[in-house]
């Protein structure tokens, strides 16, 4: 299934970026102490391999919903001095938003539970994604289109997410409601009426997440559309889901909703004896894409190609945010520059200029960062601290 055909709206002229101004890390990982000030340009770190240059863009990542970008848990974060302590580390950092200059605080304190400040304050982490809209890239996703069904789609709605703040929140309810359905039926003989009610909440909060990724589908295609000849391949984009396929044929949100939740009813014998949700709705979605150029599908693309339209997917949708909400969201690109050649390193410096991202880069050397000349930040990485040069 295709996007519908969008005509995307023109980028306003002035549009602030969102900028992480001071940066302070406390037992985070390989850093006792950090501290870090920083003005709006895109911040570039190089150093040899093990220096702790994932480790602070992973820090970054904190300032948005979830475990980060390594999913990594409080045990693996904290920098230990001596063996058996509880895990202590702290991420500190101001940030400039369409909303003002905030002060986020993320970190554990003698427990794995992850707290939240914002300005002082307790907060959910759902605040987070409506102060800091961001979009991540990792080595881990190099082979993404080769990869597990669930990798990609876990990409595709961190993008949807950046936009849309509600479709996390309805992801994570929609998956809470899942797993009780789940537990009922591997007890055995649920109560009709108590399962009929969590497959009818589960088909809304379905429905909801099916229509915020084609409306990102939409956009996101539209952008990459208007730059068919760019620094990186023009990609052909769907989505292979049962939900989204609904929609896309013209069904109402209460139709599909209704269809949703029959196909659920239908499939709670086989569910049940499989002990997972085999039943087609927006958890078992896929997302397709193809490198345009070649009429080649992504996962038989080589590695660098791959990796290109992954950046392709990332730059597009900044745009698509800039347009769309008026702020210019973080981008956190680890090891970009690796499996692109000096053409490519040069159109992603041009680009990530272009929409005017403080990004933040990783790389084992200065001079995979050239191409910004004095536009970025440049830090050495090295003995447990970042040196600006």
């Amino acid at each position: 299934m295709s996007p519908s055909d969008t005509t995307p709206e023109p980028l306003p002229p002035q549009v602030p970026p969102a900028a992480v101004r001071v940066l302070r890390l406390s037992q985070y990982r390989s850093y006792a102490h950090l501290d870090l000030e920083l003005d709006i340009r895109p911040v570039a770190f190089f150093g040899e391999n093990g220096a702790g240059k994932t480790n602070l863009i992973e820090a970054v990542s904190f300032l948005s919903p979830g475990r980060g970008m390594r999913s990594s848990g409080a045990d693996a974060i904290a920098r230990r001095s001596e063996v058996g302590t509880a895990p202590q580390w702290a991420v500190y950092a101001e940030i400039d938003s369409f909303s003002g200059r905030h002060a986020i605080g993320v970190g554990a304190q003698g427990s794995a539970r992850r707290e939240t400040r914002i300005d002082g304050d307790p907060a959910p982490q759902t605040a987070l994604a409506r102060l800091v809209p961001l979009i991540a890239l990792t080595p881990h996703h190099d082979r993404l289109f080769a990869g597990p069904r669930a990798d990609r789609l876990k990409f595709f709605d961190r993008l949807v997410y950046a936009a849309d703040p509600a479709h996390g929140e309805a992801a994570s309810a929609y998956e809470k409601i899942r797993v009780r359905r789940q537990r009922l039926l591997d007890e055995g003989h649920p109560d009709p009426t108590w399962i009929r009610a969590l497959e009818t909440d589960m088909a809304g909060h379905g429905v909801a997440m099916a229509a915020a990724r084609l409306d990102a589908l939409s956009r996101l295609q539209a952008e990459i559309d208007l730059r068919p000849d760019g620094h990186f391949p023009a990609a052909d984009l769907g989505l292979d889901g049962a939900v989204e396929a609904d929609l896309a044929d013209g069904l109402s949100a209460a139709e599909a909703e209704d269809r949703f939740a029959q196909a659920l009813e239908a499939g709670r014998v086989r569910d049940a004896a499989s002990g997972r949700t085999l039943t087609r709705g927006p958890h078992r979605t896929d997302l397709i894409a193809r490198h345009r150029i070649k009429q080649q599908a992504a996962a038989d693309c080589s590695t660098g190609e791959q990796k290109a339209l992954l950046l392709t997917l990332a730059l597009a949708q900044a745009r698509v945010l800039r347009g769309q909400i008026g702020l210019v969201p973080l981008l956190l690109l680890d090891e970009a520059c690796a499996h692109l050649d000096t053409k490519r390193r040069e159109g992603l410096a041009e680009d990530i200029l272009a929409t005017g991202s403080q990004a933040w880069l990783t790389g084992v050397e200065k001079s995979l960062f050239d191409a910004f000349d004095t536009q970025a930040q440049f830090f050495e990485v090295k003995d447990g601290a970042a040196h600006r040069v």
